[in-house]
């Protein structure tokens, strides 16, 4: 039941208020009349009558409103905070008056976007269903998100300049005081094919529409120059940067990443952002410049060594240390290296699901084939986790973002920032009811954490797969005209749709893998070349005979829908996105689930055999690829079975970013034409136990245990490393591993480039006399990862046996 309609409001502001305080009022009104057809009146003073009245304002510019005093005021306000607010109701006899006030002007906007977020609102209905009594300030003064405007994003360089307007605004009302945006020039196409915009005409619009919210205006500005100890470059570099620095507007604060990009030396690095912060105050005196130990290439702990030696000199015109992907020390530890004066602001990854900072927890393979790297991924209690576990050591967050696809997780954020004790069950509802539909806001939020937990455990395990898509479709029956072409539900929808069908096609195309076996399990029978064929006939029924068509067609509509919506970029033809990896997960809905590729490969090399007795010796080994022998074990490290096996140091609660934990990881690069197609023969094929690894990060060991070994035998163990994706050989891993940390099994293994590489070695056994075996791997030089795939123990007589 309403406690007060508010469809005849007059919206009462000082005629004296500016910048954000006047664009609140603004937002107030336009953002009620898009929603409900009702544009309410405005004033200047406070109106005669019975009807609602909404004061919005500082305490000063209240004072200043026509018929406003002491005694129409709510009484015991308390001092607020700076960017703070008072929410309150007075219902005193027929004066029935909401009154929103602002500690300051971004204060009023804030307060502003919370009495927005609490109302119940639909065609010709504004109302407020409880009194507000509420006092809030933000838990952290840096609050917002990354926007950056070039093609390798999945929706920004499609946006025009009123879609740019609507989403920045959209995050101020959950309170972002904080937008980072990039130049023309970055590591990446200066345009797309869907750019509305010149990239510098938007950034300077873009510039101007942050401030007019009142908040603040970052760049990512990474350096580019080819050859920073050349003073030609030098001039070159500092002559864009002037044009950029002159042109905008409005600069508060500008982030300088270590790399990615850029491979400049501390020394040099420190040297050069000293001469862009003095051009940058030349023209934006109070701007700040930021960096990040971030670190790619090259010896990472020297690098950072020579950073922080740096950083220790304490130079006057840095303004900060920034925390994000490819910092390689954990925030705790950052934050008692940078000295003290220095404040760190975070630039966390909220946008990608694999091979990143904050990866998916034991992801299913099935989803990293599928939705790959950038899909939608709503992940609010994750997210929430992450925020939480590392929040006291920063000024707050302003998040790395590659597009539309972490639209919920930056709602999350802005809410964990503003107060972290909020839980995210109501933010969804905050979010869904004001973006999407007050009828259903429930459903919504509740659908958007069962999107979450369809990713969490074996995918064919996880029943709630089926229930989230079948409470999707019933709101998608029930929804309005409006909600079914709201891009927000039909992102939500989609994931929905997507992920039910590929659980469908995952129990098919598993069934499809078990009868190839089958079929060449009676090749002595038919004859290897006739199993062979009929192998390709099975696993080709995934193309011919395919499943849960209207699945796949309702996500190939609701991706055009997004494109046409939002500009969301979910294939490369159609939708015009970069790459698959770059937010087209719609490119790989058929992507094969099984070891289909691999077992095509093996078949090809036995059709190439001219000796049939060789041939079916070829489909014996490809049968028995993973079997140890008896005495023996098997491990898939990345599979959800092996995991028991491997020590989870901190695990993920304390180390999202797994910086000192091993992780399950995705090789899916290893599928997409990293290795050529007669070196994929030549190691005969590409099993989706490579792709499904574990991986570490620099000095973290890899430790494995068994038990129940036999003491009275000596064990073979081998191992299938994965190489790192584009390494060169002469980058690659080095590793160590040991047993039962004594004997050395290998001192110096070199992993190779972006290959795997399969190494066997000797055990004896009195080093299991025990009946226990630990093996520790470690790296010792190279990049930055290390990645196993594989490992079989074998007991020696068996492979004697085989032999």
């Amino acid at each position: 039941m309403a406690l007060l309609n508010l469809v005849a409001a007059t919206v009462v502001s000082s005629k004296e208020a500016k910048g954000a305080e006047a664009k609140a009022v603004d937002v107030l009104i336009e953002e009620l009349e898009k929603r409900t057809g009702i544009r309410l009146s405005r004033a200047n003073s406070f109106p005669d009558g019975n009807a609602p009245v909404i004061v919005i304002g500082t305490m000063d510019s209240l004072h200043a409103i026509q018929g406003i005093d002491g005694e129409r005021l709510p009484k015991d306000l308390p001092v607020l905070k700076a960017e703070g607010y008072a929410l309150r109701t007075v219902l005193a006899g027929a004066n029935h008056t909401v009154y929103i006030i602002g500690a300051d002007a971004r204060g009023v906007l804030y307060g502003v976007g919370k009495l927005l977020r609490s109302l119940r609102w639909g065609d010709h209905l504004i109302q407020l269903e409880r009194e507000l009594n509420l006092n809030e300030a933000p838990s952290f003064p840096l609050r917002g998100h990354q926007l950056g405007y070039r093609p390798k994003n999945n929706a920004y360089d499609a946006w025009s300049i009123e879609q740019y307007d609507q989403y920045i605004r959209d995050l101020a009302i959950f309170g972002a005081n904080s937008i980072e945006i990039l130049p023309p020039r970055t590591d990446d196409d200066p345009i797309g094919p869907v750019m509305k915009v010149e990239p510098m005409e938007m950034m300077i619009r873009l510039s101007e529409i942050i401030a007019s919210y009142g908040m603040d205006t970052w760049i990512w500005y990474p350096n580019l120059g080819k050859d920073f100890s050349n003073p030609a470059t030098i001039a070159a570099e500092l002559a864009e940067r002037e044009h950029i620095f002159s042109s905008l507007p409005h600069i508060q604060h500008i982030f300088i990443p270590g790399s990615d990009p850029g491979d400049m030396e501390p020394e040099p690095l420190f040297k050069w952002c000293e001469q862009v912060a003095g051009l940058l105050n030349r023209y934006h005196p109070e701007a700040k410049l930021w960096l990040s130990p971030q670190v790619m290439n090259g010896d990472p702990t020297a690098w950072k060594n020579g950073f922080y030696e740096q950083l220790s000199k304490e130079p006057d015109w840095l303004g900060g240390i920034v925390f994000g992907p490819h910092v390689d020390e954990a925030l705790p530890e950052l934050r008692r290296i940078v000295p003290q004066k220095y404040p760190i602001r975070r630039y966390e990854d909220i946008t990608h699901n694999f091979h990143c900072q904050y990866p998916v927890a034991d992801w299913d393979l099935s989803y990293a084939l599928t939705l790959g790297r950038e899909s939608s991924n709503p992940r609010p209690l994750a997210q929430k986790h992450i925020h939480n576990e590392l929040a006291s050591y920063t000024v707050g967050n302003l998040s790395y973002s590659e597009g539309i696809n972490d639209d919920v997780n930056k709602f999350i954020w802005n809410d964990q920032d503003w107060n972290p004790q909020t839980p995210a069950v109501e933010t969804l509802r905050d979010f869904a009811g004001w973006f999407i539909s007050c009828e259903l806001a429930d459903g919504v939020a509740q659908g958007l954490l069962a999107l979450e937990d369809n990713w969490i455990g074996p995918l064919a395990a996880n029943e709630g797969v089926e229930i989230t898509l079948l409470q999707w479709q019933q709101m998608e029956r029930d929804a309005s005209e409006r909600v079914i072409n709201n891009y927000r539900f039909q992102m939500g929808l989609l994931r929905a749709y997507f992920d039910a069908y590929t659980k469908r096609r995952l129990f098919y195309e598993t069934d499809l893998e078990y009868r190839a076996k089958e079929a060449l399990r009676e090749a002595k029978r038919t004859g290897a070349l006739a199993a062979v064929q009929q192998v390709e006939q099975i696993l080709s029924r995934a193309q011919t005979e395919p499943v849960a068509q209207d699945y796949r067609r309702r996500c190939e509509e609701l991706a055009d829908q997004l494109f046409a919506n939002i500009g969301y970029q979910l294939t490369v033809t159609r939708h015009y996105a970069i790459a698959q990896d770059r937010g087209a997960f719609m490119d790989a809905i058929n992507a094969p689930l099984n070891d289909a590729r691999w077992l095509r490969i093996r078949c090809a090399l036995i059709q190439e055999e001219q000796d049939e007795t060789k041939r079916l010796t070829m489909i014996d080994e490809a049968l028995n690829r993973i079997n140890p022998g008896p005495g023996g074990f098997y491990d898939n490290l990345g599979s959800y079975r092996s995991n028991r096996r491997i020590d989870p140091g901190q695990g993920w609660e304390k180390d999202p970013g797994y910086l000192y934990s091993p992780r399950t990881a995705h090789a899916v690069y290893l599928l997409s034409g990293a290795i050529t197609e007669a070196k994929e023969k030549e190691s005969g094929g590409i099993p989706l136990a490579w792709i499904n690894h574990i991986n570490v990060m620099l000095d973290t060991p890899i430790i494995v245990r068994y038990d129940h070994l036999d003491p009275s035998t000596d064990y073979i163990v081998k191992v299938a490393y994965v190489g790192e994706i584009g390494v060169e050989a002469h980058k690659a891993v080095q590793v160590k591993l040991t047993a039962n940390d004594t004997y050395v099994v290998e001192e110096s293994l070199l992993v190779n480039g972006s290959a795997v590489t399969i190494r066997e070695a000797h055990i004896p056994r009195e080093v299991v006399s025990n009946g226990e075996l630990k093996l520790t791997f470690l790296r010792t030089q190279g990049t930055k990862r290390l990645n196993i795939g594989e490992i079989w123990l074998i007991r020696s007589e068996s492979q004697q046996v085989q032999a």
